[in-house]
């Protein structure tokens, strides 16, 4: 609502004057109100955007991501690896944390001294084969024990990684008959060589 255009007279301008200040007077506790407002912020749709819940979802996020992280590159570096890089650490920690004079009823000191293998130790092939005995016991993969397997190149034996059941195309028993062909005919020269000597 605007001022009259033209030649107005000066009882309407007043009367047009009282309106706009009593406008600002209604208006004026709004003014206040907004000018310390709280802003509100809106997503496209124009639902309201709580921003606290947002950055909490996004540090949580970011935890998340750092977890996964933290996981690949251990993993990445091989398990059994950090396992025995920790065990080397806690070992040294162990071996600080000792008095630097050690002595004849050090248990540590004993079994290290009894675990090194010398040269010319008569005992120690004894020990290895009882060890590879154990070990053997321990994680004993299944044998093959049926009839003599085709014969193969890599001379693999069937059990844990090969069934022993043919499904070649003849690649291998053309490959061994070249061979023993080639064996032959070498032979054969060599003998008819040497013949006349």
């Amino acid at each position: 609502a605007g001022v009259k255009a033209g030649l107005v007279s000066a009882d309407v301008l007043r009367r047009e004057q009282q309106e706009l200040r009593r406008r600002e007077r209604n208006n004026k506790h709004l003014e206040e109100e907004s000018r310390y407002a709280a802003t509100v912020f809106r997503d496209k749709s124009g639902r309201r955007r709580d921003l606290a819940q947002e950055r909490l979802e996004q540090q949580q996020q970011a935890e998340a991501r750092a977890e996964r992280d933290e996981q690949y590159a251990k993993w990445g570096k091989g398990l059994a690896q950090g396992r025995q890089q920790q065990q080397n650490v806690e070992d040294a920690i162990k071996e600080m944390q000792k008095p630097l004079a050690r002595y004849v009823d050090d248990q540590d000191l004993d079994r290290m001294l009894r675990e090194q293998e010398r040269d010319g130790d008569p005992m120690a092939e004894l020990i290895k084969k009882r060890k590879a005995k154990e070990n053997r016991e321990k994680k004993e993969k299944p044998r093959y024990s049926g009839p003599a397997p085709p014969l193969n190149r890599f001379n693999i034996w069937p059990g844990h990684r090969w069934d022993g059941v043919d499904r070649s195309n003849g690649f291998e028993q053309q490959r061994f008959a070249r061979m023993a062909n080639r064996k032959a005919v070498q032979e054969l020269a060599y003998k008819w060589s040497v013949e006349d000597m």
